[in-house]
């Protein structure tokens, strides 16, 4: 039996240092900024701008290629100049982005104003990201307390603005304030962000690696098998969680006659996240190694498909789909602090941000092939579709068995002060 550490409440979140605290808030302001206005973005440019359906998807595509597929960017800046510039520079973008997007009114400006929102993403996510995971992995070595439940509460944060960011928007919105002031509403939210940051964010020096160290660092990364395993198994959660977006709206239309529901089981997701992440990673932190609690993540997530032709419709014909979105948050909540705690155990720390960005543009890629596929899927009978569903986390579970254990973080039974 463990012992708990003096002065720590079993599921409290651990006594963060001033620097992992902001990155946590930097987390949490991110998205309550950037979730204040995507959720609107798509009826502004079809009821607002008249847009034609197949453009309104052009331009949300864009964005997701803008920010995921460049991720690899980011994170190898964030190597070659430190967090602190990059970060900035992503911030002065967001906040360019949304004043640009909230006046503009052609097909050609919007496509500029998103692709300058995705960019910035790009710059700023791979940058907190790896200094997260990095400062976190020297958390745990000062202080015992395990990498994934630090992790586990930058998730939690940025799942807490996730939630926030739409209620900012709508009650923007229901103000009668319109889409051009959620717009302006998050790039102020930046200007916070990039104001804590400029005064907070330590300096680094730069670092400087003769050029023929330097060229050969993306190739090494990816002849890096371990790492690779990795990319592929977050892969077959990514394309399981974009499901969210893609089969689980068609579920709720089938049961119920419309997609009305949806909102209120985005906000259960959430809820789950901001509730129970922090006790269950502390509760998987200490008891199972981080390979244990990735495979049995994906295994709860396919668990979550499998649900779905087996539930019994509940109440308003719900219970199929409320069952997927419990499980597969779930399972999130296993696997991700274990796959951002497993990735500076796999990499070089020099490449520790361009492994961040890598990890999320192959997985962004993967989900972009696997989004393709699962909608050829969606006109098949339920049950062929779920299984299929059903099998893709499964086989990440099969494939994450190759990969190290990692180690488990045991219990320090005495006091530990920062």
């Amino acid at each position: 039996m463990t012992t708990a550490r003096a002065g720590t409440r079993p599921g409290a979140a651990p006594d963060l240092k001033p620097y992992l605290r902001l990155l946590t808030v930097t987390q949490f302001a991110f998205n309550t900024g950037f979730y204040a206005v995507l959720p609107y973005l798509a009826a502004h440019l079809g009821d607002g701008l008249g847009m034609a359906g197949w453009l309104v998807g052009l331009v949300l595509g864009l964005r997701t290629f803008s920010q995921q597929g460049l991720f690899v960017v980011g994170g190898a800046l964030t190597d070659r100049y430190g967090p602190r510039p990059v970060v900035l520079a992503g911030c002065v973008l967001r906040i360019a982005g949304f004043c640009w997007l909230a006046v503009a009114g052609s097909t050609a400006t919007v496509i500029g104003a998103v692709l300058l929102i995705g960019f910035a993403a790009a710059l700023f996510s791979p940058a907190v990201e790896s200094e997260t995971a990095r400062t976190a992995v020297a958390h745990e070595r000062g202080t015992g307390t395990p990498r994934a439940q630090v992790l586990a509460v930058f998730s939690a944060a940025g799942q807490a603005g996730a939630f926030l960011g739409p209620l900012l928007g709508s009650v923007l919105l229901l103000l009668g304030g319109g889409f051009r002031t959620a717009c302006l509403a998050g790039a102020v939210v930046f200007v916070g962000v990039l104001a804590g940051h400029a005064r907070l964010m330590p300096h680094r020096p730069r670092r400087v690696r003769p050029a023929k160290a330097g060229t050969d660092r993306p190739a090494r990364l990816f002849a890096n098998r371990p790492f690779l395993v990795l990319c592929l198994v977050f892969s077959t959660y990514l394309v399981s969680y974009n499901q969210l977006y893609l089969a689980l709206p068609e579920e709720v239309e089938r049961a119920t006659g419309s997609q009305g529901a949806l909102g209120g089981l985005f906000a259960l997701s959430s809820l789950l996240v901001v509730v129970a992440q922090l006790p269950l990673t502390r509760w998987s932190a200490r008891r199972i190694a981080p390979r244990t609690a990735l495979v049995t993540g994906l295994a709860v997530v396919s668990a979550g498909f499998a649900a779905v032709p087996l539930a019994p419709d509940g109440p308003a014909g719900l219970l199929p789909a409320a069952s997927l979105v419990v499980l597969l948050t779930l399972g999130q909540m296993l696997l991700v602090p274990a796959v951002r705690g497993l990735v500076p155990d796999l990499v070089d720390d020099q490449r520790l941000g361009l492994a961040t960005g890598a990890l999320s543009s192959v997985s962004g890629l993967a989900v972009l092939v696997g989004s393709a596929a699962t909608g050829t899927l969606l006109d098949t009978p339920g049950p062929v579709l779920w299984t299929v569903l059903a099998a893709v986390p499964l086989a990440g579970a099969a494939l994450a068995l190759t990969l190290a254990g990692g180690q488990r973080t045991p219990e320090p039974a005495t006091t530990v002060t920062d």
